[in-house]
Formats: C-alpha cells, structure tokens, sequence
C-alpha cells in the first residue's frame, strides 16, 4: 500500500467505526428493559472503544469537544460498571465454592460477603435505579452520536494518528514498569487500562499493516484479558473490605484473603514475561516487527493523552 493510500485509510474510517460503536450500544440498551450480564459487558466493551478511538484524535479536536465526547463515553462505563461488578463478585464466590465448599460455608456468614451473596435485596429499587441510569445513557449516547456523525474531521493528519499510536505504546511502557517495580493493585489497573487502549486504537491500523498489526493485538488481548482476572479478584477483596490484622478474629477469611491472592499471583506469572516480551525497557513501537521505519513509519513524539 502506498503512503497515501495508507493515510485515507487511517483517517476516512475514524468517524463511521465510532458512529458503528455507539449506535451498537445504543441497540443493545432497549428502553424499560434491564440489560443482563452479557449486554452490560458488550456496552461497556464498546465505550472502551470508543473512548480509546477518541484519544487517538485528540490533537485533532479542540478541547471541549474532546472533553464532552470522552466524558460521554466515560460517564456510560462508570454507571454501568456497578452493574456488571457485582455479577462478577458473585461468580467468583460461586467458584470458590465449588474448590473450597468447607470454607466457603465460614466466609458466607461474614458480613461483607452476605451483602454480595444476597441478590434481590431491594430488587424493586435496583431496577428502577436502573432504568433511570438507562434513560440518562441513552439521551447522553444519542447526543455524542450526532455531534461526531456530523463532526468534520477530513483534517486529521495521518501522521498525528501514527504519532498517538506511538505514544499510547510509550504510555503503556512506562506503566508496565511502575506496576512491575511497584505492582499495587492501582497500578496494574491502570497498567491494564492502557493496555486495552492501545489495544483498540491498533484496530485503525488494521488495513494499512495487517500482519503485524493482528499480531500485536492478539498478544495484546491474552494479556488484557490476565490483567483483568487479576483485577477482578482486586475488586473483590475491596468490596468486602478485607485487610489483615494482627491477632485477627477472623481465621476464615484471613484464608479466604490468601486464596485470592494465590489466584492472582498465579495471573500475574503470566502477566510480567509477556508483558516483558512487548514493553521491554527501552523498547519503542518501531523496534517491534512490522511497525518500523522501514514499513513507513517513522518514530515520532507528542500526543494528547487522559
């Protein structure tokens, strides 16, 4: 493919995959109708998306318009991610259960764990709660829809998207290391979310460099993916409010505690060699193959990042 042929690729599919990300979301969220597991994870995957697609042009964009886009797309995912990490909580319970039944039988009567356990207390009020979330997402989605449908972005400077590219990919470097120096559950989640940016904003470069580009984003998945199984035991010692305590009073979920943490080291053994094999130090996006000056590309610094 030709250097121009390569950049109208890059910018002429922004705007209608972006468009395609919010109206799929929008069908999915029908009025009056509770979303299940599945619709909240999809919707939530989508503004993702969508949120990484529009850090990817954030040079290109004046700053309100950036700020009212993005803050769209975010406030969508923070309402729903309630819904979706308490049927999380509640499938991992339902796992350790079926692999540690005897303690599982302690822990069920501990406080914090019979808030999760307990499902359809004040049901009638979740769902109304719920409903009206769902008004509000749709009325926000159906705004940002039509302001990007007729948003001009015939300007975007294909090296400005190359150059995001190249940074996001800094950016996830330089959080690898801090979670790997320091790995606390706040930097791996943020090392996660980068991630998955990256990630998304690889789907842009697709047709331009296809090999090389479903390369990275395969491996880039299998890792995203470990990176929130060990995020979603994070959550979960949260939500119940465990820390350990000298003479605790509580044995059963002191073990419980050391159970989800086994679970997680046995995630980030995974984690640090193939997040080492990407991001080693020193490592820029060129140096990756497919991805250097020789394919058309060149190593390039300076880009909006949230």
């Amino acid at each position: 493919m030709t250097e121009s042929a390569q950049a109208h690729s890059e910018t002429t599919g922004f705007k209608p995959v972006l468009c395609g990300y919010i109206e799929e979301a929008l069908s999915m969220i029908q009025p009056g109708k509770l979303p299940g597991q599945i619709v909240v994870h999809d919707v939530r995957v989508l503004m993702k998306k969508s949120r990484a697609a529009i850090k990817l042009i954030g040079s290109s964009m004046d700053e309100q318009s950036f700020r009212r886009e993005y803050n769209a797309f975010r406030e969508t995912g923070r309402m729903m991610s309630t819904w979706r990490e308490s049927t999380v909580h509640r499938k991992l319970l339902r796992d350790f259960r079926k692999r540690h039944p005897a303690l599982y039988v302690r822990i069920s009567e501990e406080t914090p764990v019979k808030k999760i356990l307990m499902k359809h207390e004040d049901r009638s009020l979740a769902a109304s709660d719920i409903k009206n979330d769902l008004i509000r997402i749709r009325d926000m989605l159906h705004r940002s829809f039509y302001r990007i449908r007729f948003m001009s972005i015939r300007d975007i400077d294909s090296e400005l998207l190359r150059t995001g590219l190249q940074m996001s990919f800094q950016l996830v470097a330089d959080c690898y290391l801090q979670a790997r120096h320091n790995p606390k559950d706040s930097f791996i989640h943020e090392f996660r979310k980068k991630t998955k940016d990256l990630l998304y904003q690889l789907f842009f470069f697709r047709q331009s460099n296809p090999a090389p580009v479903r390369n990275l984003e395969k491996r880039l998945d299998s890792l995203a993916q470990d990176l929130g199984k060990y995020n979603d035991y994070a959550v979960l010692l949260e939500a119940i409010g465990y820390k350990y305590r000298s003479g605790s009073e509580s044995p059963a979920m002191d073990e419980f505690a050391v159970l989800m943490r086994k679970e997680q080291d046995r995630y980030l053994a995974r984690i640090w060699p193939a997040a080492y094999r990407i991001f080693k130090p020193g490592r820029v996006l060129t140096d990756i193959k497919g991805f250097g000056s020789q394919d058309g590309t060149e190593t390039v610094r300076g880009n909006k990042q949230i």
